[in-house]
């Protein structure tokens, strides 16, 4: 029976053919010892063979075999049911992939409209282009269709399911109607050899009569689909078998396909499968063509990934038999939905989430607290999510973003402005880089969409007596500007009614576009107004007035994936003056935040969504919290970093290759190179060479995504190639080349202030509001880039043997192992250390963190502003968190702030009215006992952060 079960820490998997149930299961004792409560599982279910993430879903009615057996997942499940974890399972709703290893997509490809399956899949059947007309275009020819053909590339094959043609690894069903061309052809040649009443000839015969006399397909009629689909089926199994049993017939069948496949320098000889391939429910295209008339939904713009229609209550009970199941059975606890944004309703699919599984426990709804629910919602610009949505929260950007920006200086960044404007030779404003990319990946990646829905909202226009005489190619120009400068991923508008929220967004989109956008004129600009506020008028009929929400629902599905295309996946590969700034929700233009705002934020958060994911590092992140951490310390001194760019710069200058005319990489890509190797440099010397060759890999998937030089689509070999080149170049370690000395004093000098940073930002993520979750292996330093770089296998076994040296360590005296690991802290032990202490501190005391409450604390004397602190109260129990920032103005190099020598006699945290005067560090065991001072009780900063350089403080009132 489901209950709401909040974690109180999770720890995030990646389950893949190389981590499989039964290693989750062997890992479930360390990571008990950690601290955390709640496995946080990534897709679990059926995905493309040797999927390494399991976002590519073919069947979600079924376990993943890649992962293990259902025994093995049982096994796993009791094993956590042992040890009073939970599961947090990521689902996929949104989209599955476009491969014939999803049955239901391969039906699909088979039947086409007619299919039982079609009303699954958010397919445009009725395109634009004549010859899409109810088919689907499968972009996935390496080259133009023709060169496809007379290449025999394309062959047809007799499989146990039927005649396919093959591509490559690709297997495409033919639709059974289809078959005539192949097994009439050359009938009378059977006719004569074997006679009319042969049982060969009779057999083939009583086939193609069978095909002759299949019903049509009806679109929207499952029970005419599913007769005809068992009538295929039967067909499919007697051609099979007839093949089998008859050698004559198997000979006749195989020298049609012979002929059919035609042959290499005779295109005439194509003509017969030209016109099969023709009549298929799909039509094979060249993958260039996929961008410009695409016909169905993407997740972004992957042509594999096609779109769910979840909305459809049949599809959503197919799509959520298994999980619910597992929800219901207990073995599933939370859930995390994938892509809530790409969703059609998103409320009406939480709403139905929530009630689907609340029933399943006999619970009602408007009574019951409900299930653990986050959904993947990236927040923007003071964005809230809508408070009627039945979710506990979102997966932590908004927490990582805020963490992340308490260690950056907001004066320093500003100087960092100058600096990188004058290193460009130009200023680059970041709104403009972003407004620009999205109208790039509307014009590239996304044109067929825009297209489509430029012409929907014409059909609307059309309809409308102020808006049929406004051009077409106006209108969809306005909606482009829309888009292009929406201020969030996405509204929320599901009926005629908008709310206030909504109705802000639209209208400073409305705004904005008109001021930039020349090209559509203002009646243009008033008519989309109107439909996308809904605009009631007595001259609209009731069907018109449902026509435009179905247009704005549909809009609405793709704002989100245009801004990440290009945000995410442009401008912030374009943007370089501060990378550590640059991630997903974050604000690259005024990253620093100070400890004011983080406090209002995290009592915001508390108030609306107490139980939501704070996140640091995810499988998503563009660099994991410890480069982050380790960038950002470049706000803290620009003019250092000033001097060694623009000196790295000269010194390289002549390791750049010149093409076209131009340097390579330009200076852009320069100041990305160096900040990236500063950021991600390892501390173990025999990890160099592995390390520069996964830099050089991250560096060519930057340079793509920024779309500059090169793309995905369209890649420049003799760029990127320059762009390692110039890697291994500065690094060589030769006589003469003194980037490399010079390289490393910086980094090493920055590395420290890196390590405090993150091991701050691990204890605001453990005692801030929310649920801590930790990416996998990121408990020791993890110095991983973008995807596919931090999904390498993660060596659990050397952090499950320091863990337990730790605990011995304790036990044997706490002063003489915090010496050690504080004096070494480049192992990485201090990390985990902090990890194990404030996590199984937090497990012990779960309604503190669950339930208490959140106070900022004043700090006073004259480093006041290099302390963050704050306390959580529940029942009279007391915590404080306190971690340091800023910190290259309080010690040297290499030093951690400890003690009176780096915080001097004055100055600590206030304490509140009615909290405790004696307080133990949980990480030391010291005991602090307040000081009487002029502000009132007081804890001395040089007692707080006297043997560990981050403090977790709790006391009892009296």
């Amino acid at each position: 029976m489901p209950h709401r079960r909040i974690p109180i820490a999770t720890y995030r998997l990646q389950f893949n053919r190389r981590f499989r149930f039964e290693d989750g299961r062997e890992l479930l004792p360390y990571l008990g010892a950690l601290g955390i409560t709640d496995l946080y599982a990534s897709p679990l279910f059926q995905a493309r063979k040797g999927s390494t993430h399991g976002y590519d879903l073919t069947d979600p009615t079924k376990l993943n075999p890649d992962l293990g057996s259902e025994e093995e997942f049982e096994a796993l499940a009791r094993a956590l049911k042992a040890a009073e974890m939970g599961l947090l399972l990521d689902i996929v709703p949104n989209h599955m992939a476009a491969s014939s290893e999803n049955r239901w997509w391969r039906d699909v490809l088979e039947s086409g409209p007619g299919s039982a399956y079609a009303p699954f899949f958010d397919i445009d059947w009725h395109s634009s282009k004549k010859a899409l007309e109810k088919k689907i275009l499968l972009p996935i020819l390496g080259d133009p269709y023709g060169n496809a053909l007379e290449s025999r590339d394309l062959t047809l094959h007799l499989e146990k399911n039927g005649f396919a043609v093959r591509y490559g690894d690709t297997r495409l069903p033919l639709s059974v109607r289809s078959y005539l061309r192949i097994l009439s052809h050359r009938i009378e040649t059977l006719e004569e050899t074997f006679g009319p009443d042969s049982p060969v000839f009779r057999e083939l015969w009583s086939l193609i009569e069978a095909i002759e006399h299949l019903p049509d397909a009806s679109a929207g009629d499952p029970g005419a689909a599913a007769a005809r689909a068992r009538e295929e089926e039967a067909i499919r199994q007697s051609l099979w078998r007839s093949c089998r049993t008859r050698p004559e017939i198997r000979s006749f069948v195989e020298e049609n396909l012979r002929i059919a496949n035609g042959h290499r320098g005779e295109p005439e000889s194509f003509e017969a499968l030209d016109r099969l391939l023709s009549e298929q429910h799909y039509w094979l295209s060249f993958w260039r063509l996929a961008n410009e008339e695409i016909n169905y939904r993407r997740f972004f713009a992957i042509n594999d990934l096609v779109g769910l229609r979840v909305e459809d209550f049949a599809v959503f009970n197919a799509s959520h038999e298994l999980v619910l199941r597992l929800v219901a059975d207990g073995k599933v606890t939370g859930l995390r939905v994938d892509h809530i944004d790409g969703l059609y309703d998103p409320l009406g699919y939480l709403a139905t989430l929530r009630d689907r599984i609340l029933a399943s426990a006999g619970a009602d709804a408007a009574a019951s607290p409900g299930f653990y629910i986050l959904v993947e919602k990236i927040l923007l610009g003071g964005e809230t999510l809508p408070p009627e949505w039945p979710a506990c929260g979102t997966t932590g950007y908004d927490f990582l973003n805020t963490a992340n920006g308490v260690f950056v200086s907001a004066r320093g960044a500003r100087e960092l402005d100058e600096i990188y404007a004058r290193f460009l030779g130009e200023k680059t404003e970041f709104e403009e880089a972003v407004y620009r990319s999205r109208k790039l990946v509307m014009e590239t990646h996304f044109a067929g969409e825009m297209h489509a829905l430029g012409k929907h909202l014409g059909s609307i226009a059309e309809q409308d007596r102020h808006g049929r005489d406004l051009p077409r190619k106006e209108i969809r120009q306005a909606l482009i500007e829309v888009t292009a400068c929406f201020p969030v991923y996405r509204t929320y508008v599901r009926g005629h009614d908008l709310s206030a929220r909504d109705r802000r967004c639209l209208g400073r989109a409305l705004r904005e576009a008109q001021r930039r956008g020349a090209e559509a004129s203002a009646p243009v600009y008033e008519f989309l107004g109107r439909v996308l506020m809904m605009e009631p008028s007595a001259s609209l009929s009731g069907e018109q007035r449902e026509e435009r929400l179905r247009f704005l629902m549909r809009w609405q599905q793709f704002t989100g994936p245009i801004l990440a295309k290009g945000l995410e996946d442009t401008a912030l590969y374009v943007y370089n003056r501060l990378v550590s700034a640059n991630e997903v929700g974050g604000d690259p233009v005024s990253p620093g935040i100070a400890t004011g705002e983080f406090h209002r934020r995290e009592e915001a958060a508390l108030a609306r969504t107490p139980h939501g994911m704070n996140a640091t590092s995810t499988h998503d992140t563009k660099r994991s919290e410890d480069v982050r951490a380790r960038i950002n310390v470049l706000s803290e001194l620009p003019r250092e970093w000033e001097k060694c760019l623009f000196l790295w710069s000269h010194w390289n200058g002549e390791k750049k290759r010149r093409i076209g005319g131009r340097p390579v990489p330009d200076r852009n890509e320069e100041v990305l190179v160096y900040q990236t190797l500063l950021g991600a440099w390892p501390f173990e010397k025999n990890e160099i060479p592995s390390f520069v060759e996964r830099v050089k890999e991250y560096l060519v998937k930057a340079v793509r995504e920024a779309k500059v030089y090169t793309r995905w689509d369209r890649p420049n070999p003799p760029h990127e190639a320059a762009v390692r080149d110039f890697v291994d170049s500065i690094l060589e370690d030769k006589g003469g080349n003194r980037f490399p000395g010079d390289f490393l004093l910086f980094q090493k000098k920055i590395a420290p202030y890196g390590a405090l940073n993150s091991l701050s930002q691990v204890l605001l993520k453990v005692a801030s509001p929310g649920v801590p979750d930790f990416y996998q292996g990121t408990e020791l330093w993890d110095f991983s880039l973008v995807d596919p770089d931090n999904r390498r296998p993660v060596d659990f076994r050397k952090r499950a043997l320091l863990l337990n040296e730790l605990q011995l360590g304790e036990s044997r005296g706490a002063a003489t192992l915090l010496r050690e690991i504080v004096s070494r802290w480049e192992d990485g032990r201090i990390k985990l250390f902090l990890t194990y202490k404030a996590l199984n501190f937090r497990k012990r005391h779960r309604d503190l963190f669950l339930s208490g409450s959140y106070r900022p604390l004043p700090v006073s004397g004259a480093k006041k502003e290099h302390v963050l602190a704050f306390a959580r109260e529940h029942s009279g129990f007391w915590t404080i968190a306190a971690v340091p920032r800023l910190a290259t103005r309080l010690v040297g190099p290499g030093e951690f702030p400890l003690g009176p020598d780096a915080w001097g006699m004055q100055g600590g945290l206030l304490l509140p009215e009615g909290s405790p005067g004696r307080w133990i560090n949980a990480l030391t065991g010291e005991e602090i006992s307040a000081s009487a001072a002029e502000g009132g009780r007081t804890l001395l900063m040089n007692e707080v952060f006297r043997l560990f350089p981050v403090a977790l403080l709790a006391g009892s009132a009296a």
